[in-house]
C-alpha cells in the first residue's frame, strides 16, 4: 500500500504552503505528492493525471480539503467514484473528518459520507461561480474608471505618420522602418489600421 497526496492552487501566484504544511506532517514521501497549479473546474491536470496512474487498489490519496480536489460539483462526485470503486482507493479528506473511506464503511456511515460530500461539492462549485462573478465586476468597475488589461501597446515614435508615408513611396524599407520604430511587423500593420494612415 503507497500514501499519496494532493495539493491544488488556481493559479501561478498562488501559494500552496498551508497544504503542503498539513500534508508534510503525515510523512508522506516526497515523490508521492503531487501538485498541480490550475483551475479547479475539471480534473484534466497534468500532476493529478499521473497521480491517477500511479495509484493502485488499496492506496490512500489525502487531499486538504474537497475544493483542492477540485471545484466542479459533477465532476467531484464523479471523480469520487472513480477513485474509490473503479481504482480502489481510500480517500481522507484532511479537514472533514467524516470524508475518510477508511472508516465509516457500513451503510450509514457511507450515506453520511455521500451526504457530506454532495454537499461540500456543491459548495466548492458555488464558491468557483461567486469567485467568477466577482472577478467580472471588479474588471468591469476598474475598466469604467480607464484602466486597461493585457499588455500595454507598443509604443510607436512622433513621426510615424511621416515614416509611413515614406515606406509608402518606397523611399524607406520596411525592415528599416521596423527596426527604427522597434515594433513588429503585426505591430506595424496594426497601428496603420488603428490610426487610420
Amino acid at each position: 500500500m503507497q500514501t499519496y497526496a494532493y495539493i491544488r492552487v488556481s493559479s501561478l501566484d498562488q501559494n500552496e504552503a498551508r497544504q503542503l504544511e498539513a500534508i508534510q506532517e503525515l510523512a508522506i514521501p516526497q515523490k508521492n505528492i503531487y501538485m498541480d497549479k490550475q483551475s479547479g473546474k475539471d480534473f484534466h491536470r497534468q500532476s493529478y493525471q499521473k497521480l491517477l496512474k500511479k495509484m493502485q487498489r488499496g492506496d490512500l490519496l489525502y487531499v486538504l480539503s474537497i475544493d483542492r480536489l477540485g471545484r466542479n460539483y459533477k465532476e467531484i462526485q464523479n471523480q469520487w467514484r472513480y477513485l474509490t470503486e473503479d481504482i480502489g482507493v481510500d480517500i481522507c479528506i484532511l479537514d472533514m473528518p467524516l470524508l475518510d473511506t477508511r472508516q465509516y464503511k457500513d451503510l450509514l456511515g457511507t450515506f453520511i459520507a455521500d451526504l457530506v460530500l454532495q454537499i461540500l461539492s456543491f459548495v466548492a462549485e458555488s464558491e468557483r461561480e461567486n469567485i467568477k462573478k466577482r472577478q467580472s465586476q471588479g474588471i468591469s468597475a476598474a475598466k469604467a474608471k480607464g484602466i486597461r488589461f493585457g499588455r500595454p501597446g507598443a509604443y510607436v515614435p512622433k513621426n510615424f505618420a511621416s515614416l509611413v508615408k515614406r515606406w509608402r513611396n518606397r523611399q524607406i524599407p520596411l525592415k528599416v522602418l521596423l527596426k527604427a520604430c522597434s515594433i513588429s511587423r503585426s505591430t506595424f500593420f496594426r497601428r496603420i489600421q488603428e490610426m487610420g494612415l
